[in-house]
């Protein structure tokens, strides 16, 4: 059963100057703000969450079904996605608007002019599921991730109404939405992605405690950054789940794709949840160690072996038949 993945698909622009933005700046003038600064380098990544996950997803050996809306400037990237696997012939094209970018400069105190454009993103309020669903297959579940607002509401209120399991992952719209909005994304989901700045924030914005979210949503599962994962749930008890161990990050952009991506991958195994956060730990652990969100590769055995070191062997071994 397929696992169709719903969210942004952008392109990042990324670029570095070698001064500090403060020289070039009056205060007194910032009114009549009008700068530009000569750039070191420029960095071109694929991203957007979508993409990222499902990129995560096809280096484990699992056929995704990507689910948004792009440019005519998405051949490139579609090129790259399915040479990795990824199923990218339900990618709405628009015919007038480019796929998302984010365009930022950095300077060598790590302050950033940014930009987020995004252009054809906000036609996936005009994608439906049903036609998707007819060409593949049943969904094992559907990620609803951050992308287009209206269109996170249209793909999790099909789920609803069409009976398809969905993942709630409302990520970084959760700053913009408002309660009703978040409320209608979580409710019934079968999983609830966050952070924990973010679970608290689902808890202010939708005015429900944690024990109301659990008791609308299957399972949560809660990143902690450089503490790991935990996941709670209403029938089971807590897991705690570490980082890998030894990790020298270099850069945390990606880093909460790639643990979707492990832990779904291992829930197509039908493995167990303290079984897939390994995985999506171990993914994770990758993508920190590399600039860009899908620029880490890996052999089957290198990662059945960095899982072992980190989780056991019993992990492994689990783990391992799935990979090959």
């Amino acid at each position: 059963m397929p696992l169709l993945i719903a969210g942004s698909i952008a392109t990042d622009h990324l670029m570095s100057f070698g001064g500090k933005f403060a020289d070039s700046l009056v205060v007194e003038q910032l009114d009549k703000l009008s700068v530009s600064f000569l750039v070191d380098d420029l960095e071109i990544r694929r991203g957007g969450c979508a993409g990222n996950i499902a990129f995560g997803l096809s280096r484990l050996g699992v056929r995704p079904v990507l689910v948004g809306a792009a440019g005519e400037d998405f051949a490139d990237y579609r090129s790259w996605l399915e040479r990795h696997g990824v199923d990218c012939d339900s990618v709405r094209i628009s015919d007038d608007l480019h796929t998302a970018r984010f365009v930022c400069t950095t300077d060598v105190t790590m302050a950033q002019f940014a930009s987020f454009y995004p252009g054809a993103m906000s036609e996936a309020r005009l994608i439906e599921l049903a036609p998707i669903v007819k060409r593949v297959g049943d969904p094992t579940f559907v990620l609803v991730g951050p992308d287009d607002p209206e269109g996170m509401v249209r793909h999790t209120e099909e789920c609803r109404q069409r009976g398809y399991p969905f993942i709630a992952d409302p990520s970084q719209q959760l700053a913009f939405g408002e309660g009703e909005m978040i409320r209608t994304l979580v409710d019934g989901a079968a999983y609830l992605f966050s952070n924990e700045f973010e679970s608290h924030l689902i808890e202010s914005k939708s005015g429900w405690s944690a024990e109301d979210i659990l008791s609308r949503v299957g399972t949560q599962v809660i990143t902690l950054g450089a503490a790991g994962v935990r996941i709670v749930g209403t029938d089971q008890e807590t897991i705690e789940v570490p980082a890998v161990p030894g990790v020298v990050a270099v850069e945390p952009t990606g880093v909460g794709d790639a643990f979707r991506s492990g832990f779904l991958a291992a829930l197509s195994w039908e493995l167990s949840h303290e079984r897939a956060a390994q995985v999506g730990c171990v993914l994770a652990a990758y993508v920190v160690e590399q600039v860009g969100t899908q620029e880490y590769a890996f052999t089957a055995p290198q990662f059945v072996e960095r899982l072992s070191t980190a989780y056991g062997e019993e992990a492994a071994l689990e783990v391992a038949p799935h990979l090959s």
